[in-house]
């Protein structure tokens, strides 16, 4: 064994890095064993299914890759203990060793860059996936499977384009710090270095004890008792109040006082909560207590802003003029686009309020983070676009890494343009199928060059992915009018492809800071991306064809898991800029004409944000004040709700104010922990009820079950509007 290289370069200059992230590197360490291989591949395989199964459930849940990081060092140093030490030779010349010696970190850390290519943007989001459901599920549409397959990995090989192109200017500099990986990185030495003797059980002890605790506990929210999902105690004070039923619901008002004792519930879509810095979950906060419980209430009751008054004050669902919900099969033609005439006919379309704002404050977001990292970022970026690569001051981990052989980026390049090809090709054969043309495809691969970076910097710096997704649906509903199927591959490959790329990204540093070869992680992220894809479609397609009634909430029942909430939105968003069109809605005359406006104000609030840090460059505060992350305290909204978000803040505030402060110990040693059990078992639970009970058609019926006991919170309060089960004023 090598002696370990100590080193006594510049430190890192973010504390959280200095202080976390080990400054040596052992070279003699394997790497890409037979261990890493097998271990690595099945935890991707396992973290797509649960993902992929559980984005299609009404309350979904993301599995993070610290499920697997946690999971697979027992395995691991099982088989180093039970492997024979053995050279095993395939095709008579490549050969290599069942058993290299102990279980090490540096196998397990490539395990785990695996085990990510199975965690979102792969599975846990509605993302390529999301547009074939759209298309099969709320179109009916025909699809190939090959052509599916062909969808599902081009987009996330061209964002592995992307994230080699990107290297140099968000895993080399020191100021590009990716908080999340550190969590990973903290539960890596954890895991591997000795504790120091202190009270309380072990890290893997407290593991299993919160993992069969969460394990057994989801019995009740998942099935037994799925109230508890959302405790709406205000709807029970106030049974017959339409208003207190909206401020109070946990599903369709604003949550007020409404709580989760559901660990899904909590994490559903900004992920756990415990692994968010504290500094980004107050940003968050601030923007949601402003759109919540300000502006919302503001234009619902107060100014009736876009006829709210006329639609419950939220849904995910898309309205005529009457308050009811808007039949697209009436618009519809058999090629899946618009009928002008029968669309002027059958009248307008409209949103729910809180939908329409939420809408808004996307194009606020957009030009926001592009102002922010041009102030706050766009002289180092500029020098480093400018300077030779060589000559940036390395810190003592960049030094490291420099040992190591580079990846040429002409293997980069080469991924990009198979799968720019293999895009180009399917615009061709399967041309009325995707509506989008060569020429659409080449829009959105310069659309998402242009953002990869800026939007890149915020979540390196603040874990937090301010999304464009509403801007690149924009942009082609303009483009491509009436084509919805084609704004869906749009937004994909325009969007997606770039939430790909940070993925890659963010294991890339990873891998930075754990000293893994480069070559390693290009071989590892390549063959996890291709296992990823083909699982994830594999087991979304026979969701869709096996669950009868999957995502139909018209035909499934009320208590149904299998409503596909952010499905629905991704068919929602296709219908409101590909089939009908910003043109009809944004422009002049349309309902929602002064949200554009947004645009402009979020392009100018973060400039006094900057000049405050310039003028009072002591106060480190300031700079802290991040606009797009407060602008994505509203983000998702719908499909998520508030109470989601309510919880998902309150949670970490506990953890990562309260308990650090004043517990930090108890925090170091277990926070991560605790998130990953907690994760585990909710995920295995979920997946054993399904199989277990729920696929069988064993359900159980009582007060209990009904998720929601706000049946008046749904409600339009406009004088003469009727819907069925609300009183008409």
């Amino acid at each position: 064994m090598a002696e370990k290289q100590e080193v006594d370069q510049e430190r890192c200059p973010v504390e959280e890095v200095a202080l976390v992230v080990p400054e040596t590197d052992d070279m003699s360490l394997p790497v890409m064993t037979f261990r890493a291989w097998f271990l690595g591949i099945t935890s991707c395989t396992v973290l797509i299914f649960l993902n992929t199964f559980f984005t299609y459930r009404t309350q979904p849940l993301t599995i993070s890759a610290i499920l697997m990081q946690i999971s697979v060092l027992p395995l691991g140093r099982f088989m180093a203990s039970a492997l024979p030490n053995k050279e095993v030779k395939v095709f008579g010349q490549w050969g290599f060793n069942l058993n290299p010696g102990p279980f090490n970190i540096k196998e397990h850390v490539i395990i785990t860059v695996f085990a990510n290519c199975g965690v979102s943007p792969g599975g846990g989001d509605a993302y390529s996936i999301g547009a074939i459901t759209v298309m099969k599920a709320y179109y009916r549409q025909s699809l190939s499977f090959l052509c599916g397959l062909i969808i599902v990995m081009t987009t996330q090989l061209l964002g592995y384009g992307w994230a080699g192109m990107m290297r140099k200017f968000l895993v080399d500099p020191v100021e590009m710090w990716w908080p999340s990986t550190l969590a990973q990185v903290s539960l890596f030495r954890a895991l591997h270095e000795k504790d120091s003797p202190s009270k309380g059980p072990s890290r893997m002890k407290f593991f299993m004890i919160f993992f069969v605790g969460s394990f057994l506990y989801y019995a009740l929210p998942g099935y037994l008792f799925p109230i508890l999902t959302f405790f709406s105690w205000v709807c029970w004070v106030w049974p017959h109040s339409i208003t207190a039923q909206q401020i109070g619901s946990g599903y369709h008002g604003l949550g007020i006082g409404a709580f989760t004792l559901d660990w899904a519930g909590i994490s559903a879509y900004h992920g756990s909560p415990l692994v968010t810095p504290w500094f980004s979950i107050i940003n968050t906060a601030v923007g949601f207590i402003m759109f919540i419980y300000i502006i919302v209430p503001l234009c619902y009751w107060k100014y009736n802003t876009f006829d709210a008054r006329k639609f419950p004050i939220f849904s995910n669902q898309l309205f005529t003029s009457k308050g009811l919900k808007y039949d697209t099969t009436k618009v519809l033609t058999p090629q899946y686009e618009l009928n002008e005439a029968a669309y002027d006919n059958y009248g307008k379309l409209y949103l729910s309020p809180l939908f329409a704002l939420s809408i808004g404050s996307g194009f606020a977001r957009f030009t926001a983070t592009l102002t922010h990292v041009f102030l706050f970022h766009g002289s180092d970026i500029w020098r480093r676009s400018k300077s030779a690569m060589n000559s940036i001051k390395l810190d003592v981990h960049a030094k490291l890494m420099k040992k190591y052989k580079e990846v040429p980026q002409w293997w980069f390049l080469i991924l990009l343009a198979g799968s720019t090809v293999l895009s180009l090709l399917m615009s061709f054969v399967w041309k009325e199928q995707v509506q989008l043309p060569w020429w659409g495809m080449l829009f959105a691969f310069g659309l998402a060059w242009l953002v990869t970076l800026p939007i890149g910097v915020i979540q390196a710096t603040t874990n937090q992915q301010p999304g464009y997704d509403i801007i690149a649906q924009f942009l082609i509903g303009y483009i491509l009018p009436g084509k919805p199927i084609a704004n869906l591959l749009f937004k994909i490959y325009g969007r997606i492809s770039t939430v790909h790329a940070l993925s890659f990204l963010s294991d890339l540093k990873l891998g930075h800071y754990m000293k893994i070869p480069p070559r390693c992680m290009y071989t590892a992220q390549l063959v996890g991306t291709i296992v990823a894809g083909i699982v994830n479609l594999a087991v979304a397609w026979w969701m869709l064809e096996n669950i009868e009634n999957i995502c139909d909430t018209d035909v499934l029942p009320s208590d149904s898991p299998w409503t596909c909430p952010k499905y629905r939105v991704t068919f929602d968003a296709s219908v409101i800029w590909g089939l009908i069109g910003p043109s009809r809605l944004f422009a002049h005359g349309g309902l929602y004409r002064n949200l554009v406006w947004l645009f402009l104000i979020g392009a100018v609030l973060p400039v006094p944000i900057w000049l405050l840090s310039k003028m009072y460059p002591k106060k480190k505060w300031i700079p802290l004040i991040n606009i797009p992350v407060i602008s994505y305290g509203f983000a998702g909204m719908p499909p998520a709700t508030p109470t989601n978000i309510a919880s998902w803040l309150i949670t970490g505030t506990v953890f990562n104010f309260f308990v650090f402060r004043f517990r930090k110990e108890w925090w170091r040693k277990y926070n991560y922990v605790l998130s990953a059990a907690l994760d585990a078992g909710t995920a295995f639970m979920g997946v054993l009820l399904f199989l277990a009970l729920q696929n069988q058609d064993i359900d159980v019926h009582w007060w209990g079950t009904e998720v929601d006991h706000c049946p008046l919170a749904s409600c339009p309060t406009e004088p003469g509007i009727a819907v069925k089960g609300c009183p008409v004023f």
